[in-house]
């Protein structure tokens, strides 16, 4: 490696080795495209022969960019929340953003305003709020900073950009699965209703049992965890009418089962079982788990591209927010399967 005096490289050391300017080296690493191919490949092997790293503080002086992104993100002990922000950092990193992230566990508006005032303290490029609740969505609403915001599963938000799952769509599939089989209706156990994700599912549940005539059972509500999934389970057990459940997480479906297993209800044999989000232990469930994956990966490169792109448009937010669906797709296992004969 070529001396640098024990010093960390610099972008005149880049220069120097590669042949070239100051100036190419920067249109090199800021993706200028009037770089010829062979000049290009010369820069790049000379950062890699010296280990350059760009200065981020000194790059942000010049350019008056940070290349930060802001994000607040909610309760990482669940599955689902805690994944959209490993595909958010993966994408921010694949991009050349860098994150400052504060994690909410008590979600109120004034919860969410205080970390977006406390990221704007870090003079963040921009917003992304991973939004499953109602009321930071709403919290978002007519925010004064003058920076772009995207809302990750804000569901319908109508004056925001929103990159979601779309929740009632695999909700749908898990409840038509269940009714192809031949199920004469879905029972299903809920998320919170103040989660955008678990409106949006029993939405599309019901929506599936209404275009075939079945019967629509009031719904249980549950609060993602394994222990409410059990509870309900056994009551859904001790009724003895279920031959169908559609459970809107997976955790709360190891639940389920555990609680029809000890009542001696067999599954798939007598009832059938869905879950949502296709968790790594899905498939080691026992029996393996039916369910509808969410392409998390897929929602953070998408979350990061359309906040580039309205960092990179005006600095702000459009005239007309966008909303961008990603499709969930479902996973059929051996804990489905028709109905007992009567």
């Amino acid at each position: 490696m070529p001396a640098t005096n024990g010093r960390s490289p610099v972008m005149a050391d880049v220069a120097r080795l590669a042949g070239v300017s100051h100036q190419t080296v920067s249109r090199v690493l800021n993706g200028h495209p009037n770089v010829k191919a062979e000049t290009r490949t010369r820069v790049e092997m000379a950062i890699g022969e010296l280990g350059y790293r760009r200065n981020s503080s000194a790059r942000a002086l010049v350019t008056r960019r940070t290349s930060v992104i802001g994000v607040v993100a909610f309760d990482p002990t669940l599955y689902g929340p805690a994944s959209t922000l490993g595909g958010i950092e993966r994408a921010a990193r694949a991009s050349g953003y860098f994150l400052s992230v504060v994690t909410l566990q008590t979600v109120t508006r004034q919860a969410v305003r205080e970390a977006m005032d406390y990221l704007a303290q870090q003079s963040v490029e921009g917003y992304i709020v991973v939004a499953p609740l109602r009321t930071v969505v709403d919290g978002l609403v007519d925010l004064p900073y003058g920076r772009p915001v995207v809302a990750v599963e804000g569901g319908e938000a109508p004056d925001l950009p929103v990159v979601c799952v779309d929740q009632p769509g695999g909700a749908y599939l898990a409840t038509r699965h269940l009714l192809d089989l031949g199920h004469r209706t879905v029972h299903h156990i809920t998320g919170p209703s103040d989660w955008l994700e678990a409106e949006g599912r029993v939405a599309g549940w019901r929506l599936a049992l209404e275009e075939a005539g079945a019967p629509v059972h009031e719904p249980l509500s549950g609060d993602w965890r394994p222990r409410a999934g059990y509870e309900l389970g056994r009551r859904l057990a001790d009724g003895n009418e279920a031959t169908a459940i559609f459970v809107a997480n997976d955790q709360m479906a190891l639940g389920a089962l555990r609680a029809l297993g000890e009542a001696g209800v067999r599954v798939p044999g007598d009832v059938s079982v869905v879950g949502f989000d296709d968790v790594p232990e899905a498939e080691f469930f026992a029996p393996p788990l039916t369910t509808v994956a969410q392409d998390f990966n897929e929602v953070g490169q998408r979350s990061i591209a359309l906040l580039v792109s309205l960092l990179e448009a005006s600095g702000g937010p459009g005239a007309q927010p966008i909303r961008d669906v990603v499709p969930a797709r479902l996973i059929t296992r051996q804990s489905t399967a028709n109905p007992p004969a009567s």
